[in-house]
């Protein structure tokens, strides 16, 4: 049977379109793989009353509220490819049958790409991260790391100076500009010069910056903005306009996540610059409100 929406990728963005549509009876195919962005975070933290509560949890409670709704169908896979236009795409998942559906939700498919330096992918979610508003407060205070891997680490470093005594690495990238190194200078950021050679375990439960020089430094934890990294061309092939920001490649979309291609919608990690769960969470919703508005004015709704 054809469905009114097939949502690639059963995250935050992605369940929560489906909750929109679901709730207008809508028929919705979800497609998840089960490996979320976030799942090598313990925590999650700044969700509103759900402060703390792990990420999969909150997922697996949501797609648990989902299966309520009788419209809605779970499929365990991974999307490789879909075609077609606008009432008759096509999606085909690896071991099924492809299916036909009206409109498409891309909502999935990032994973971050960390530098190749050893001890990193390791600690990834737990003593090194990528957002002080998530994970900031629970360090606690005290000497805190940044590595740069972009231009924009250094306003990086400024903000997470907010949650304690930054040094920001700078891993062989140029040195800041002299309006930078004043900001840097105000918010009272050290910068450390030199290639990062390895990541390992210091004293006290903190982590030791080694660098090639020899030098060590011990930090409670180590900021670092991964690379996005796209897994997949399903947008590519369908034509969907990319647009390039400091992060990586992402789908351009507008207000209601609407990619340049009709019936084609994009939502999360993959169409945003910087996320969270309640950011991307909010992207779902206008993905849903955006869909259901466009199969209500199509002609055949």
């Amino acid at each position: 049977m054809q469905q009114d929406a097939v949502i690639i990728g059963g995250g935050f963005a992605g369940l929560s379109a489906a909750y929109i549509l679901a709730r207008a009876r809508r028929h919705v195919t979800i497609i998840d793989s089960g490996t979320p962005r976030n799942r090598f975070a313990a925590h999650s933290h700044g969700v509103l009353a759900l402060d703390g509560k792990s990420g999969l949890e909150i997922l697996a409670d949501a797609r648990a509220q989902l299966t309520a709704y009788p419209t809605v169908t779970f499929l365990n896979g991974e999307a490789y490819a879909a075609q077609g236009s606008i009432d008759d795409f096509h999606v085909d998942v690896a071991g099924h049958e492809p299916i036909a559906t009206r409109r498409l939700l891309l909502s999935g498919g990032i994973e971050d790409r960390l530098p190749d330096i050893p001890g990193l992918n390791e600690r990834w979610g737990k003593t090194v991260l990528h957002c002080p508003y998530c994970h900031g407060y629970e360090i606690g205070g005290g000497p805190i790391g940044v590595l740069s891997t972009q231009p924009m680490s250094a306003h990086q470093a400024a903000v997470v100076a907010d949650w304690g005594d930054v040094t920001l690495f700078t891993n062989g990238m140029p040195e800041p500009d002299e309006e930078t190194l004043a900001l840097l200078e105000r918010r009272k950021v050290s910068l450390q010069p030199g290639a990062v050679d390895v990541i390992e375990a210091g004293t006290c439960d903190r982590l030791r910056v080694r660098l090639k020089s020899g030098r060590t430094f011990d930090v409670k934890a180590l900021f670092v903005a991964a690379d996005l990294h796209r897994r997949g061309t399903i947008a590519e092939s369908l034509g969907c306009t990319l647009t390039e920001t400091p992060a990586g490649m992402i789908i351009a979309t507008d207000t209601v996540k609407a990619t340049s291609v009709a019936g084609v919608y994009a939502a999360g990690d993959n169409a945003r610059a910087f996320g969270n769960i309640t950011l991307v969470s909010a992207d779902g919703v206008m993905a849903g409100l955006g869909m259901h508005q466009s199969l209500m004015f199509s002609g055949h709704s």
